[in-house]
This record gives structure tokens, sequence and C-alpha cells, in this order.
């Protein structure tokens, strides 16, 4: 029967336990927790370490054993109970039946960082609604001791910082962003933004009544009768009645004589054109007249008659304003939509022109970048390139791989590999191998360090270093594989042999295939075989560089170094 409230009462005082659960059908199983309670009820505990004395960091295992009835909630310790030693592992449960009972297994993963004798202090176990106790156990943790005649001592080698090398990329992004934050606010400043309306502008956006009375009012404030100018005077007084009629009445108002004006202004009042007295017209043809008088003859009239023409004036547009007629609907409307066709081509303009500058600043820079650079590089920097990111990248890393360890730089930290070798040719040889890539990438590199067992008189040759590296090409897919050999030497002054050329690489789900380099580097050091494959994509500048630069790191060290 289930007890909710001892059960409560056990996980407020436990935080740190691990309850078990008896794999049996017959058992309750209420909502997601499986409690087994019984107020009659056996149980055995025991507790045993596989050894009392281990090494510093030696890992052994405790184990506590539990026999208790099928109906019995087994709580065994868990965290860190069991200080002074740290458990550093936590094993599954072993469970078997015997008979009505269980026998439960428990084990631990115990270990010590620090020599000396420590206790295994007692573990607590409850099962059911009863605690048990396993007894304490003593552990001897040894030092490690050295053999200094057949093993130096050494100090700890000095943190070494490493220099990242990265591309400056960075500087022309932010060049490019800068002209074009220039060219927006250029263009925005010039043709975009709403500039200020200039005085005239302001007039010639008003009505041509307004215009007129605006003009007449600014004849006034000038000083052509104070200094008797009357012909500049005249000259402002019948423009300003023309340009008027020009835009209301009669088109060619500016460009007529005062006698085919004034025919005109008749025939349009015969013709009920126009609503304009006789007298209105013969006021205007009066002052016409006079005014060429005075631009051709040189007349000179009174300047309290040029004063009083230019009331004359002022009347006669208003008489004129209303002589016409009013415009009608489909007129307004006619005038509403040449408006705003007007502004849509203003628009229009805008955008062409501003499409224009942009394309011939974007043509103008890539064009003074290729002429400095060259056009792939910019074009690859602009648009992206796997190589040229993966050459200018920031992630390269110099380390060491293998025993003895071979110091070599490269774009990414390259994976430990774990090729599988027939058994008869595992157990002569011991090899380490590291990758990055497949043969079909952008780059692959591959640094394999092999150790001969039981060599005897036999001698390695650094043929055989790079021969190993020929058929791992031929059982990746690659063919017509030519074949160039030089004599190699590491900055440290180790010698090897160098074996380079072209190779063909079979695209992946394709019959297509694809030109590529090669290089491997072979070293032999007693029995010790070292080797570095290279092989990246042909007329990749990128990757050339790549192999270029991986090739000049390579280093090789004794294990003493």
């Amino acid at each position: 029967m289930i007890n909710d409230f001892r059960y409560k009462k056990l996980k407020k005082e436990h935080k740190n336990i691990e309850r078990f659960r008896f794999p049996s059908s017959a058992l309750c199983l209420p909502s997601i927790l499986f409690f087994l309670f019984s107020f009659f009820s056996f149980a055995q505990v025991k507790s045993s370490i596989e050894t009392n004395s281990i090494k510093i960091g030696e890992q052994i295992t405790y184990e506590i054993q539990v026999e208790a009835d099928a109906n019995s909630l087994v709580v065994f310790p868990e965290g860190q109970t069991f200080a002074p030693l740290e458990m550093i592992e936590s094993y599954q449960i072993d469970t078997t039946k015997n008979n009505d009972k269980y026998n439960l297994i428990k084990r631990y993963g115990l270990t010590q960082f620090d020599s000396g004798a420590y206790t295994i202090p007692r573990q607590k176990i409850i099962i059911g609604d009863k605690t048990f106790f396993t007894d304490s156990l003593k552990v001897e943790v040894n030092e490690i001791i050295v053999d200094t005649t057949k093993q130096g001592l050494y100090d700890i080698k000095p943190i070494v910082e490493v220099k990242k090398t990265g591309s400056d990329w960075w500087k022309y992004m932010l060049l490019i962003f800068l002209i074009i934050g220039a060219v927006a606010f250029l263009l925005y400043w010039f043709i975009w933004r709403k500039k200020p309306l200039t005085e005239e502008e302001q007039i010639a956006l008003l009505p041509p009544y307004d215009r007129a009375k605006l003009a007449l009012k600014k004849l006034d404030e000038s000083h052509y009768l104070e200094q008797e100018e009357l012909k500049d005077y005249y000259s402002e007084l019948t423009l300003i009645i023309r340009k008027y009629l020009d835009e209301k009445v009669y088109d060619r108002a500016l460009e007529s004589t005062t006698d085919e004006l004034i025919n005109r202004l008749n025939l349009l009042k015969d013709g009920n054109q126009i609503d304009l007295s006789k007298e209105d017209i013969k006021k205007l043809e009066s002052i016409l007249k006079r005014a060429d008088l005075v631009k051709f003859a040189k007349s000179a009239p009174d300047v309290e008659l040029a004063k009083l023409d230019r009331n004359t004036i002022d009347i006669e547009i208003d008489q004129v304003k209303e002589a016409l007629p009013e415009p009608t609907e489909e007129e307004k409307l006619l005038d509403q939509k040449y408006k705003e066709e007007q502004e849509r081509k203003k628009k229009r303009n805008k955008i062409i022109i501003t499409v224009v500058i942009s394309i011939f600043l974007l043509i103008a820079t890539f064009t003074g970048f290729s002429i400095k650079y060259g056009f792939n590089y910019v074009k690859d920097t602009i648009f992206g390139h796997e190589s040229k990111e993966l050459l200018e990248g920031e992630d390269w890393v110099t380390s060491a791989y293998g025993i003895p360890p071979i110091t070599i730089t490269t774009p990414e930290v390259l994976k430990r590999m774990s090729p599988k070798l027939p058994e008869q040719l595992a157990q002569q040889i011991d090899l380490t191998q590291f990758g990055y890539g497949t043969l079909a990438s952008k780059l692959n590199i591959i640094v394999a360090t092999t150790k001969v067992k039981n060599l005897g008189e036999n001698k390695l040759e650094a043929q055989q270093a790079v021969d190993g590296s020929l058929k791992i090409l031929e059982e990746a897919g690659a063919k017509n594989i030519i074949t160039m050999s030089d004599k190699f030497v590491t900055p440290n002054g180790a010698e090897g042999l160098k074996i380079y050329g072209t190779l063909e690489i079979p695209i992946p789900n394709s019959d297509k295939i694809e030109k590529g380099n090669y290089t491997i580097l072979g070293f032999v050091a007693e029995n010790v075989v070292q080797q570095i494959l290279i092989s990246w994509k042909k007329n990749d500048v990128y990757a050339d560089q790549m192999a270029e630069r991986i090739l000049n790191s390579v280093e090789l060290k004794n294990d003493e170094e």
C-alpha cells in the first residue's frame, strides 16, 4: 500500500537520493512516480571497494549491495556524500531476483587527487520506512613515483601567446559602407530633400491674379517715379498686365504688339469668350500705347499720370478676372490631373537620376578596387568565396599531432580519425591519424603517425611513407594521379620526401570529375613513419595560398622536445 505522507517526508529529508523501483507488473502505478512501501519488510545492506590502495587520480569502484523484499522502496545515496573522496560517476542499479526477494547492486566511481589515508564515511540507505548505514571503509591514495634515472624532469613550459592572423576584410566593408552612406546623403541632400523655396519660387506658385497684385505692390515700393525713371516704370507696369493676360486670356500676349493684343481682345469680346467692356479695352489700349511712346519715342509723361495709369491697370486686372468665365468641373479635373502628372514626372525623374548615379558610383567603386586588388578578389570579397573565407579566417590554429609530434598550422583544428585496420596489420602497427575535410572538399588535410612494432633489422624509407598516402587518395576515388618528387626540409631542419602533382577528383552523386592538386610529405625516424597529405581543387588561388601556408608551417619534434 502506498503511503503518500511518508514518501513526502522521506523526500524532504533526503534531497540527494536515488530511488529504485522493482520491475514487477503486479505493482501499483499511480501517476508518474512508483513507490513501494511495506510495514513488514526484510532487508540486508553490504558495502565494499575493489581495492583499498589507489594512485592519485585513479578511480575506485564503491559498491553497495541490498537484499530486500519485492514490495520495499529502496533509496540509495546520490551526490557528493563520499567526501573526502570525490564521486565522478554514478552507475545504473543492477537487479537480480532471488525467489521473493531482490538483490540490488549500486556502484559509484570515486577518486582523490591528493595523496594520504582517507575514510569513506558511512552511507545512508533507506528501505521502506527504515534506515540502514553501511560500514566506513579506509582507502590509501599513493603518490606516483617517477624514476628520474629514466625520465628527466623539466620545468612547465611557459604560456605561449598565439598570434591570430586575420584579414582586413572589415576595413574594406567599412570603406564600402562609408561610400554608400556618403552617396545616400548626397542623393538625399541634392535630389530628395525638400529644399526651402526661394522668393521667386514662392511667387511662381501663386495664382496669376495674386502674382499680378503682388507685382504691382513691388512696383509701388520701387524708386522709379522718385528718380523719374519713367521708361523702367512703364516697362514693369505693362509687363505685369501682359503676363496676366498671357496666362488667363491670350497665350501670346507677351510677344504680341499693342495693336495685335487689342485686336485679339476685341475678337474675344465679340465672340463672347470674355465679358470685358469696350471701355476697359480702350483704357488698356491707351496705357499700352503711352508706354510704347515712353520706351521707344522717349516721351516723358507727368509722374501723376504714371500713377494714374498704375491704378487703372490695377482696376483692369480686377475687371479681367471678373470677366473670365468660371472653369468647369471638367477643366478643374484636367487641371488637377495635370498637376498630379507633373508631380509623378518629377518623382520619376528623381528615381531615374538616383538609380543612374548609384549604378555609376557602384561601377566606379568596383572598377577602382578591381584595378588595385584584381577583379576576382573584389568579386569574391563582395559575393563570398568559401576558400577565401577559410584563408582569411581568424580560426587558424598551430597545434601538434601524434607522438612524436608533428606541428602544423591549419585553418581549423584537425579531428582525430579512427581508420579501420585489418586485424593482422593492427597487431603490427600503432596508427594515429587526424584530418580535416574530404577529397571532394575545397581543402583536405590528413596528418598520420605510424609506429611499426618488431621492426628488427629492417629499415623504413621515406618512399614507404608517401606510398601509403597515395593509396589513401586512390581508395578515396582519385584517378589519373600524376606524381613528381622532391626533397623537403622543414624550418627546424627535418628532412623528408615531397611528392606532389595533379589528380582527378570524382564529384559525389555525379559522373563528373574535377581537377585537383595534392602534396604529400613523408618522414622516417627509426620505427616511426610520419605523413602529411594535402589535396585541394585546381585553379583555386586561395586554396593554393592555404596549401603553401600549411606546408611552410610543418615542423617535426622528437618526444623530448
